[in-house]
């Protein structure tokens, strides 16, 4: 039995500042060219029956509409969500088949550094990219990383 997590940090967004709703931010132009960029990779490498579950913030539904493809909302992914709520969302490690989340630094980064075993707190996400991780017989390893800048 086998699993893939793939973990898409949104594209740039406005800057927050204070007052402003962080969950009202829109991505930049230069966010909405690194979501197609990366939505028309993934939409080349990800199976049809992918499962995608995406923060409610705008910046991440942004992200997730260059893809084309249907998503839900998940109110469990919104900024400052927990490991422990992503993993328990998408079903890790029990599920079968392909998850793609869009969501939000630190738990995006928690979530691989506890998943690969890193001595560090959490892994650096950069905006737009994407962390695929495999997960097969108790094992978990790193399918590969990509970023919007480098496709």
């Amino acid at each position: 039995m086998a699993m893939d997590l793939i973990l898409w940090r949104h594209a740039e967004a406005q800057e927050w500042t204070p007052g402003c709703d962080d969950m009202a931010r829109r991505l930049t132009a230069r966010g909405e060219k690194q979501a197609k960029r990366m939505a028309a990779w993934l939409d080349r490498q990800l199976p049809d029956n992918t499962r995608i579950l995406v923060s409610p913030a705008v910046r991440t539904e942004q992200t997730a509409n260059a893809l084309k493809r249907k998503f839900k909302i998940r109110p469990e992914l919104v900024p400052g969500a927990t490991v422990a709520q992503l993993l328990e969302l998408v079903q890790w490690p029990q599920a079968k088949g392909c998850v793609l989340v869009v969501g939000h630094q630190p738990t995006l980064g928690q979530t691989i550094a506890d998943l690969i075993g890193l001595q560090a707190r959490e892994c650096p996400v950069k905006k737009g990219a994407v962390w695929w991780l495999h997960q097969r017989q108790n094992e978990t390893g790193v399918l590969t990383v990509q970023s919007p800048d480098l496709l």
